[in-house]
């Protein structure tokens, strides 16, 4: 079928993402390490990176810091093109974050830091920037960590500017900023994960596909689709036309979460813009975040990956 606008992600809280990889290691040691890989990252950009993966052309937009814009500009070129950069420079660096991955026994920990890109001017230059990026039949995916307190009402106006222009807007955040984007009415698609969906309801959610359904369809008056993320336990897509669970199946070894909720964002979005119905964009997302726990997307193509990885698909 054929596919609708372009895909545009949007980060105002983008990273570096350095993770280094020991076959073994405990707190205390001093260690060499097997690997180390430092990558433009953030959800936004994850998303951009998954999209390419699959062979879908994309624009990257958002805040970077301009100490390291070349660099990051120098460390997208390993994506063949696919992805546009068209990200605002703003002053300062941008934050790097690490995970160090045991791969003997199969843990990771997460170190985060704050992002400090964000403020008035910095907003109105991205504001102003996308003037020129949204067009009508776009998708514009706002994705990322957003400071809901300060800036929440500049974020919404942005928002609300692309989706004047004829976009439809997918949101992958947390907290206060999703509370008031969602109820703004600007989103088509939310992707929180089942605690993010809890703390948006403001009640408790059991963790089976049943009870985050009936929590997701409780937003269908201000959001047309929701995707929820459930980690190995797969995810559920509820619009108002369905809802349906799926989950992948086979034994692939999971050698890292980092990124897997922004692959299958990803692998969604392209499905939705290739004009897949939802049953099928959720079987698509959950190949692509399957693939990315299980380190296909570093060493398979993605035409590769989907034959190898299984899901199954059903209504609930």
């Amino acid at each position: 079928m054929g596919r609708s606008g372009k895909i545009i992600t949007v980060g105002l809280c983008p990273s570096w993402d350095v993770t280094c990889r020991f076959a073994g290691i405990e707190w205390g040691e001093h260690n060499l390490a097997d690997s180390a890989v430092s990558r433009p990252a953030g959800k936004a950009m994850n998303v951009s990176r998954a999209l390419a993966w699959m062979g879908r052309r994309n624009t990257a937009a958002g805040l970077w810091g301009q100490d390291d814009y070349e660099q990051m500009r120098r460390s997208m070129r390993d994506l063949r093109g696919l992805v546009t950069v068209r990200l605002t420079a703003v002053a300062g660096g941008t934050r790097r974050n690490f995970t160090v991955v045991d791969t003997a026994g199969e843990r990771e920990m997460h170190l985060r830091f704050r992002c400090e890109l964000v403020s008035a001017k910095a907003l109105r230059q991205l504001r102003s920037d996308l003037e020129g990026i949204v067009t009508k039949g776009s998708i514009c995916v706002f994705a990322g960590l957003m400071p809901g307190d300060r800036f929440l009402g500049e974020i919404i106006g942005i928002i609300r500017d692309c989706k004047a222009r004829g976009a439809r807007i997918a949101v992958d955040t947390y907290g206060e900023a999703l509370r008031g984007i969602v109820d703004s009415g600007l989103a088509w698609l939310i992707n929180p994960n089942a605690a993010e969906l809890r703390e948006l309801v403001g009640e408790g959610v059991a963790g089976r596909p049943s009870s985050l359904v009936k929590a997701a369809r409780g937003l269908l008056e201000k959001v047309e689709t929701v995707v929820v993320s459930r980690g190995k336990e797969g995810a559920v897509a509820v619009t108002r036309d369905g809802a349906w669970h799926g989950v992948a199946v086979g034994s692939g070894r999971v050698l890292s979460t980092v990124g897997c909720g922004d692959y299958l964002l990803g692998g969604f979005l392209k499905a939705a813009a290739d004009k897949a119905d939802t049953r099928s964009a959720l079987q698509t997302a959950l190949k692509v975040g399957t693939a990315r726990a299980w380190g296909l997307t570093e060493e398979k193509s993605w035409t590769q990956a989907r034959r190898l990885v299984r899901v199954e698909v059903g209504g609930v």
